[in-house]
């Protein structure tokens, strides 16, 4: 395939939602001569879903792919059972084998609606560390200092507040960075909370005697909250497997601050278009109209992830319930029957909420109904009839 090195088309590469590249210069170069590269991206199914802020650095894989480039997409079934430790204040808990298999089983059907996998190599680190000696641990470890692994802010933070940092989490980096030793990576992409990690590639393809590559971050994604970056662990994400109703109610429910942020990341809306809508909402004039944005940003990201057909009725449905105040139909409400009948159970099991702590937190915060009351106790239980409401979307009836 013809390598495109079109400037204009390379200078949108380099810099739309991208926060650093290192080295650009060298990258920029490497992009003009028509060389083609390989690069890299890794992501752990520590989570069944790929969410939209996965898809920025996905997306971006698809620029390199789209320009000729030999893109390398790394399922890091073995690097998930550690976890990555970037922006954590805590440990993760570690993922058996059987957890994430469960969690990968549709991981690249999902990547698919992103990157063309027919011209995609892909590969699971498990496939080099599955069958790794000690002796390869013991390789590998020699070639970082501990000082120089213990320099994330991340570990540095955690350690002045007294929380502990695993030997474990010390490696993860390490890992990560030889995948771009094994498949001969010329570029690594990630969000800016990776910069660590991918610096540590360059480092440790050094110590192997390889080029090292240059790596591109990106603008972290806040989540529907508009606070903090999107994630499953937090609830505030947005699935690319989330059905067109519930995926257009949750953009529509994102803070107007992010409309903008969201067309540049997540859609392919001109520059120059998002740059008039900038404009347009720090004027706050005639023109700006947010929520006519959001239900375009709406029907953009469904339509990718879903078709045209299924944005439109999204949009119908949503219109129905909220400037109509309507409540979903009985006979469209989900039931479940669950295995007992305490608040919390029922918001898990039933998956409005993605874990334990997700539904204690939105019924501290008084998102949580039983048959339109609004509760405020974890220990609330539910009967048979009775409807379950979390905020204005969710809903399901207790069989």
């Amino acid at each position: 395939m013809k390598i495109k090195t079109d400037p204009k088309k390379i200078q949108e590469l380099l810099t739309r939602g991208v926060e650093e590249v290192i080295v650009k210069e060298h990258l920029e170069k490497l992009l003009l001569s028509g060389e083609q590269l390989r690069v890299k991206f890794g992501i752990d199914p520590t989570a069944p879903d790929i969410h939209l802020g996965h898809t920025v650095p996905l997306r971006k894989l698809r620029q390199f792919q789209e320009m000729g480039h030999q893109i390398v997409l790394i399922i890091g079934d073995f690097t998930a059972t550690i976890g990555d430790p970037s922006a954590r204040s805590e440990a993760r808990q570690p993922l058996s084998q059987e957890q994430v298999r469960e969690n990968m089983k549709n991981y690249l059907t999902q990547a698919g609606k992103v990157i063309d996998l027919d011209k995609t190599e892909v590969h699971y680190n498990n496939e080099w560390y599955g069958q790794a000696s000690a002796l390869k641990l013991y390789e590998l470890t020699s070639k970082v200092s501990v000082q120089r692994a213990m320099e994330r802010d991340d570990f540095q933070k955690r350690i002045k507040q007294g929380r502990d940092v695993s030997v474990l989490e010390l490696l993860y980096p390490l890992l990560q960075g030889y995948d771009s030793v094994m498949v001969k990576a010329q570029v690594e992409l990630g969000g800016n909370d990776q910069k660590f990690n991918l610096l540590m590639g360059r480092r440790v393809q050094r110590a192997y005697k390889m080029s090292e590559q240059d790596i591109m971050t990106f603008w972290l994604l806040e989540g529907t909250d508009g606070i903090h970056k999107m994630s499953k662990s937090l609830g505030n994400y947005i699935a690319l497997n989330d059905q067109p109703e519930d995926m257009y109610g949750k953009i529509m429910s994102i803070p107007d601050d992010l409309i903008v942020k969201y067309f540049l990341l997540l859609t392919d809306l001109s520059f120059e278009e998002t740059q008039e809508m900038l404009k347009q909402s720090r004027t706050t004039g005639f023109d700006w109209k947010p929520r006519d944005k959001k239900a375009r940003l709406a029907r953009e990201i469904i339509s990718m992830y879903h078709n045209k057909k299924a944005a439109m009725a999204a949009e119908k449905e949503f219109e129905r319930r909220f400037q109509e105040k309507a409540a979903p139909r009985p006979s469209e409400i989900p039931t479940i029957k669950p295995s007992t009948y305490n608040i919390v159970t029922v918001l898990v099991e039933s998956k409005i909420c993605t874990s334990k702590g997700d539904a204690r937190r939105q019924i501290e915060q008084g998102g949580v109904k039983i048959n339109d009351k609004k509760i405020s106790s974890f220990e609330e239980t539910v009967k048979k009839g009775d409807v379950v409401q979390k905020g204005s979307r969710f809903f399901v009836r207790v069989i």
